[in-house]
């Protein structure tokens, strides 16, 4: 024991080598009861009651707008550029956006929104870039979507691309160096600086992580 000791010391002393003390993973899980209590309504007119409920968000149908809004963002120290979203989202009733979500895009000193599920239900792509919305610029996709099914949702925030997946499939990956980003006129600004909305459904949010990117 002695001997190790003694060789443990020497490799110090000698090498400069020391134990690698690596950082905890940067994630915020922001449905854990932490957080739970940060989630409020966005204030957008007439629209569908939000409750944070079997830790999960529940968004009722609007008319036809609903918004869930997280106000703890800035307080919490998250981030706003080499950052990534995941979350499940559920669309329970309706034909249209249930799980959109809005936030910050530091690097450009905007906010965007990736759209699910838009134009009539098979929309996705990010509203919006050099003024134009998911459903007109080139981050424009179309998929199916089933009612009562859960989705997996990833957005990964860089200073010069935002890149999105649905179920592990890349659905978003577009440069924005150069580009205007910002968001759709109309009432999606009550979601900042994050949050989450529907249009003409019900909707159900679970599993929200953000997690620090490494920087390259």
């Amino acid at each position: 024991m002695r001997a190790r000791h003694l060789k443990i010391c020497l490799c110090l002393f000698f090498t400069g080598c020391v134990p690698e003390n690596k950082p905890a993973a940067m994630r915020w899980s922001l449905l854990e009861s932490a957080y739970a209590a940060s989630w409020a309504q966005a204030g957008i007119p007439d629209e569908g009651v939000v409750r944070v409920q079997d830790g999960g968000l529940f968004l009722q149908a609007g008319q036809p707008m609903t918004g869930a809004r997280f106000t703890a963002w800035e307080s919490a120290g998250l981030p706003g550029t080499y950052y990534a979203i995941e979350y499940e989202a559920m669309r329970v009733e309706g034909w249209d956006i249930f799980g959109m979500v809005t936030f910050p895009v530091s690097s450009h000193n905007a906010h965007a929104t990736f759209v699910l599920g838009g134009w009539g239900g098979t929309v996705t792509g990010i509203s919006s870039i050099d003024y134009s919305d998911a459903g007109e610029n080139t981050t424009r996709g179309e998929q199916r979507f089933e009612n009562n099914r859960w989705y997996r949702v990833r957005v990964e925030v860089r200073p010069d691309d935002l890149r999105a997946w649905v179920d592990g499939r890349i659905v978003v990956n577009a440069s924005i160096k150069g580009r205007k980003v910002g968001l759709r006129p109309g009432y999606i600004d009550h979601c900042l600086p994050f949050g989450f909305a529907t249009w003409g459904t019900s909707a159900r949010i679970r599993s929200v992580v953000v997690e620090k990117l490494r920087a390259h």
